[in-house]
């Protein structure tokens, strides 16, 4: 008879989420249960400790593993098996970070390159079918050229993109200036500027460049109500009250309200999600808790709903993990940390760095939420996750949140992962 064998690691956590899951099951903050063990061993657990052990930072030791085992109620050997397996990981976490690290840019950029490369064979100016007449199928070829522009977003800044996305509206505006056509092809040339306009605006605002956003998004609003296009005219406004938001220009509800009710009745799921996901941000940062959490279940609700026909393109990135991010982004303006951290959370899982923009701005709200909820020293840690993936990128957000939270951080300098930190955003 064969023998039976079992897996050490079988029902058992890695130290570091052991340890949060006791400790906050009981309502406490790191520095209360550091205060805790001091007074049961009758001198001072070393400052931060807890935060290293929970981080994977440092792992406790045996003498620290009886020490908890008697302040939560967990056996010894639990303790044991847990820092094992939570040493075991670290050593994989490290070698995978240096093999991403070693082939993340390399990815970037053959992402970019091969998109551009396959735009590159087709050009607006060639998809005329005699003399100036523009066949009624061009609209469709467009929409696909735009759809690879748009996926390059996914992966580089608004720097690097926005004169490929300027260069691409230009040539469909003279396309539609220039040709003839019926009016129901007009209509689809209209509708692809509008998106183009879009695509050049938002990657002006990633960059930096607020006017020129502006400049785009006010074309983009034009060129999608002359399309008779509400999906597109209620985007174009969404945009608009995100730039609001940003600059502090004080329309953003206004902008934000229009978009959602700008749509019709046959407007595709996706697209009612997206628009309730923008109200409900314009709201969580004007500080309305009830209202931003309405918008919230509407966009919960739409995500998962079926519709007749799939969404647009330009909504392709909107799904369940996208509602769960600006769920967590929501409390976490709003100062709830108990309702942002988990939606962040599981939603980050599954982001892979070379989206480095979007996981770096997504972990400076996290981090926001562990810093209301307590947790300095986590909430430092993530913070220089954040730094660690702005670094390269052509895009101004990443950083700029960076530094948001550093700001938050200061009076905790003088814990000493703070200290560091705050030392690293001077250079």
């Amino acid at each position: 008879m064969a023998m039976m064998t079992t897996n050490e690691d079988d029902g058992v956590e890695p130290i570091g989420p052991l340890l949060r899951r006791l400790r906050m099951a009981g309502g406490r903050t790191q520095e209360e249960l550091a205060a805790d063990l001091s007074a049961r061993r009758g001198y001072p657990l070393e400052q931060g400790a807890v935060s290293r052990w929970e981080t994977h930072e440092r792992l406790p030791d045996p003498a620290s593993r009886a020490l908890l085992s008697a302040e939560f109620g967990v056996p010894k050997e639990e303790l044991r098996r847990a820092v094992t397996l939570a040493r075991r990981l670290r050593r994989q976490e490290q070698k995978d970070q240096t093999d991403q690290e070693n082939d993340v840019f390399d990815r970037r950029g053959f992402m970019t390159a091969s998109t551009a490369a396959g735009i590159a064979l087709i050009q607006p100016s060639s998809l005329l079918s005699s003399g100036r007449r523009i066949g009624a199928d061009v609209p469709r070829q467009l929409s696909q050229r735009t759809a690879r522009l748009r996926r390059l977003d996914d992966f580089v800044g608004g720097g690097d993109t926005y004169r490929m996305y300027v260069r691409e509206l230009e040539g469909t505006t003279r396309l539609a200036d220039e040709g003839v056509y019926s009016e129901a092809t007009g209509r689809g040339l209209r509708g692809i500027i509008a998106e183009q306009a879009q695509l050049a605006g938002w990657a002006a605002y990633d960059a930096g460049n607020y006017e020129g956003a502006r400049g785009h998004y006010m074309t983009a609003l034009a060129a999608s109500r002359a399309a008779e296009n509400t999906a597109l005219e209620g985007n174009s406004l969404a945009f608009m009250a995100y730039l609001e938001w940003t600059v502090g220009g004080g329309s953003g509800i206004r902008f934000a309200t229009a978009a959602y009710e700008a749509l019709g009745s046959g407007t595709a799921p996706v697209v009612r999600a997206l628009l309730a996901d923008r109200l409900a941000w314009q709201h969580a940062t004007s500080g309305n808790g009830p209202e931003a959490d309405y918008a919230l279940g509407v966009a919960a609700e739409a995500i998962h709903e079926h519709g007749d026909e799939p969404g647009p393109d330009w909504a392709y990135w909107v799904d369940a993990d996208e509602i769960a991010i600006m769920t967590g982004r929501c409390w976490a303006e709003l100062h709830r940390p108990l309702r942002a951290i988990p939606a962040l959370e599981d939603a980050l899982a599954r982001y892979d760095d070379t989206r480095a923009r979007d996981k770096a701005l997504y972990l400076s709200w996290l981090a926001s939420a562990y810093l209301d909820a307590g947790e300095i020293e986590h909430s430092t840690a993530i913070t220089a996750r954040v730094f660690d993936l702005s670094e390269g990128l052509a895009s101004i957000r990443p950083m700029a949140r960076a530094r948001v939270m550093v700001k938050r951080l200061e009076p905790h300098r003088s814990l000493a992962p703070v200290g560091a930190l705050l030392e690293r955003a001077k250079g």
